[in-house]
């Protein structure tokens, strides 16, 4: 049994085994996770409908615990103009591409503001140095105006050297990243993990 989880792009290749190290642990066997990539945000939300429906409807289905497609929520430009804070946000995209989809092995979700909160709720990932220039702040509350990305390439550039780079510095840090540290940080990556668990017990895992 598995998840089919779609990301926006090389960044998120490593979420699965970031997933499965808080998953596994509290499962009767091992839950399988296949990474689906698409090329950026708006080949997510353009053809998300139809590449869920290919896999809930295809061959191999029953094997399908669900699709779960996740955004983060800084980057896409889809919101209405009146929806302005994270949470109008978050309540908006995640009923607008459910309605897209319109299936109910499909889950929506939204990383606050970016994958990168996850690191900074377990800082000590990062070098000492690092750790020290963060502001001491609730890594979800780092939203639109400075995102955690950003955030991170600046402190990266104090230090004299090369910015934060999503895909070098991202996979290296999220293989020493520990869900459950991060989870007790991030709110919406709490409610993530847990319905993924919720879900792979009702499927007898």
């Amino acid at each position: 049994m598995k998840f089919v989880l779609f990301g926006e792009g090389h960044t998120e290749r490593f979420l699965p085994a970031f997933f499965k190290r808080w998953l596994d642990p509290q499962l009767r066997l091992p839950v399988g996770i296949r990474f689906v990539m698409f090329k950026g945000w708006s080949d997510l939300v353009e053809n998300v409908a139809e590449r869920a429906h290919g896999y809930l409807g295809g061959p191999g289905s029953g094997e399908i615990i669900a699709v779960i497609a996740l955004l983060d929520l800084y980057g896409p430009t889809i919101y209405p103009s009146d929806k302005r804070t994270a949470a109008d946000r978050v309540k908006w995209g995640v009923e607008y591409l459910s309605q897209k989809v319109n299936h109910p092995g499909f889950r929506m979700y939204f990383a606050v503001h970016e994958l990168e909160a996850w690191i900074l709720g377990h800082p000590q990932v990062l070098p000492s140095q690092i750790v020290a220039k963060l502001p001491n702040r609730q890594p979800e509350t780092i939203n639109f105006d400075r995102p955690p990305s950003v955030l991170l390439d600046s402190v990266f550039h104090s230090r004299g050297g090369t910015g934060y780079r999503k895909t070098t510095h991202g996979h290296k840090f999220f293989s020493k990243l520990d869900p459950s540290i991060a989870a007790t940080k991030c709110p919406h990556l709490d409610a993530l993990l847990n319905d993924m668990l919720s879900m792979a017990r009702a499927a007898g895992l």
